[in-house]
């Protein structure tokens, strides 16, 4: 198994739909986080903790008895930070038409048993899609600065 990449595979549930009939988003908010967190401790062996999601893309709906494939990537680690790629689809076990669903980065770090971050292993990547994975962390990490200063400000003004 590559420590690097985590593949969760299970069917969509009726507990798992909205009232329009599909799966809901908080769902697959919750299927992001258990396989990201999983990768992350995976990688490195460590406890870690949620510290960003972002720019979470619904690109299509989940129906009830698909099959759902999550799966986590590491795209970039920094000191003690994982910054993982979760992409999810959904194959209608019928057909075997296989759709792309869902698509995100979120960010754990690893911390001891006082909460304190620590070092984890460099992810070094090695072929020329993994290199483009890694350059595409790196510019989100860019506009997160943008949008945490941004955040920053709205709540400043929000205490006036």
């Amino acid at each position: 198994m590559q420590s690097n990449i985590v593949t969760f595979r299970f069917l969509s549930e009726p507990a798992d739909v909205n009232f329009g009939g599909k799966v809901h988003g908080g769902a697959v908010m919750k299927w992001i986080d258990q396989a990201g967190y999983t990768c992350a401790v995976n990688w490195s062996s460590q406890y870690c903790v949620t510290v960003y999601v972002g720019g979470i893309r619904f690109i299509n709906p989940i129906h009830i008895g698909d099959m759902v494939e999550v799966q986590a990537r590491i795209i970039y680690t920094g000191r003690s930070s994982m910054h993982i790629a979760v992409d999810i689809r959904a194959i209608n076990p019928k057909t075997k038409k296989e759709t792309k669903t869902t698509h995100c980065v979120i960010v754990f770090a690893a911390v001891d048993d006082n909460g304190k971050t620590v070092e984890v292993p460099a992810w070094i990547p090695q072929t020329e899609q993994e290199k483009k994975l890694q350059a595409y962390a790196l510019r989100l990490s860019e506009l997160r600065k943008d949008i945490n200063e941004a955040t920053l400000a709205q709540l400043e003004k929000g205490e006036e």
